[in-house]
């Protein structure tokens, strides 16, 4: 008789466990928060969800301890929310994860006030086996029995990313708004040189700016429609330039010279924060400027850089070298492959990669100096309150250092 009743209490146990699981608004479920707390613990120790996250609407597969994952589920946006703070009521801990993208981290936010943990992962091909066939329920499913493996300890079963805080990620959009006008600056100006090339005509250098568009040769009509292209570039520069003064407003006046307030800026501002880093390697492989590698057993590869990490750090960090070269003759990187750059002989991929190299070094410099484990002046960087503004170009003038050094090259040669 007391068997029977064990069995059927644990029946109801688990009818109102999933009454409050599924969302359901009997009566039952209304009674499964009380007998969860009555009880003083809850039925389950561990609920995992994969979500597939839309505008409109998530995907979203379930999976209790370490069973098979159920059924995909589909919710609007505030349904989802209601059903994932339900959660919590049946199980001692909650998990979830979806890819980063263009929703941000506000889901990640809300999750975590629920007391959720969150994980938002990197995007990637979640057909392991090839089979060619991806749809909204096969991603969630796999993103939670990834989630089940990481949970138990594996964490290479997916790629975490580091989620801001909300301060640093207005911070970096500033930014990366900047980035976006000055992209659509350039692609106007394209579009102006296009429609003079259809013309029989030819723009060069900046064609809309008051001292050249005086001096355009080119059909009427060719002038109509550059006319407005003209009015949109000359307002996207002026934003950029407010963006621009607001960046190096913020830029301490003490900085290495060559690095300028603007570099600084857009570097710290992608980073956030220095002190994620807990070794050198992981800088660079941040910057993605680490070489690709192909080997086994005795043979040994290495191929042109992964471009794994931050594009936008990589491009900052490639400007960022050039002006070194040329205002940082005695930083040791450049010390090193100076002699390398000024010979004649150099070809301009050998340059490319050397300035590859350099800029990779300085990254984990920076992040050395950052995090205070050297000064600057330890690596042969010197500081300068007024840096220049102006970034050298590959296809620009010899440096003053570069002469140098090939003057240097040539008398030795001599001798």
């Amino acid at each position: 008789m007391a068997k029977q009743a064990r069995g059927t209490a644990k029946k109801q146990t688990e009818t109102l466990v999933e009454a409050v699981a599924s969302g359901s608004k009997s009566s039952s479920a209304q009674e499964a928060p009380a007998l969860s707390s009555a009880s003083g613990s809850r039925p389950y120790q561990a609920i995992k969800l994969g979500i597939d996250v839309h505008l409109d609407r998530y995907v979203v597969v379930r999976q209790i301890e370490g069973g098979v994952p159920q059924p995909p589920q589909r919710f609007s946006p505030s349904q989802f929310l209601e059903w994932a703070k339900k959660q919590t009521q049946v199980a001692d801990q909650v998990y979830s994860c979806y890819e980063a993208g263009p929703f941000g981290y506000s889901l990640h936010r809300k999750l975590k006030e629920f007391g959720i943990t969150n994980y938002v992962v990197r995007p990637r091909d979640w057909d392991e086996y090839g089979k060619k066939v991806k749809t909204d329920k096969r991603d969630a499913k796999a993103m939670v029995l990834s989630l089940d493996r990481y949970v138990c300890g594996n964490t290479e079963a997916f790629c975490v990313v580091r989620v801001p805080t909300e301060a640093q990620e207005q911070a970096r959009s500033r930014s990366r708004q900047r980035e976006g006008l000055q992209k659509e600056k350039q692609r106007l100006a394209a579009q102006g040189r296009s429609h003079a090339l259809y013309y029989g005509a030819h723009l060069e250098g900046a064609w809309w700016t008051e001292g050249l568009w005086k001096e355009i040769l080119v059909p009427p009509i060719v002038l109509e429609l550059l006319e407005p292209l003209r009015r949109l570039i000359q307002a996207l520069e002026q934003e950029l330039k407010t963006l621009s003064q607001s960046l190096t407003a913020a830029a301490p006046e003490e900085l290495p010279k060559g690095l300028g307030k603007l570099t600084y800026e857009v570097l710290e501002r992608e980073v956030a924060d220095w002190n994620r880093f807990d070794k050198r390697r992981q800088v660079a492989s941040y910057t993605g400027m680490c070489p690709r590698e192909d080997s086994s057993a005795q043979r040994r590869f290495q191929g042109a850089i992964s471009k794994h990490g931050n594009p936008r750090v990589r491009t900052v960090l490639v400007e960022a070298a050039w002006r070194l070269v040329q205002y940082q003759s005695q930083y040791k990187p450049v010390a090193k492959w100076l002699p390398v750059l000024a010979h004649p002989k150099t070809t301009r991929s050998k340059r490319k990669q050397i300035i590859v190299a350099i800029g990779r070094q300085f990254s984990v410099d920076w992040w050395r100096v950052r995090t205070r484990r050297c000064q600057a002046a330890e690596l042969g960087l010197q500081t300068n309150p007024t840096p220049p503004t102006v970034a050298p170009t590959p296809r620009a003038r010899k440096t003053k250092a570069l002469q140098n050094a090939e003057d240097q090259t040539q008398i030795s040669s001599r001798v």
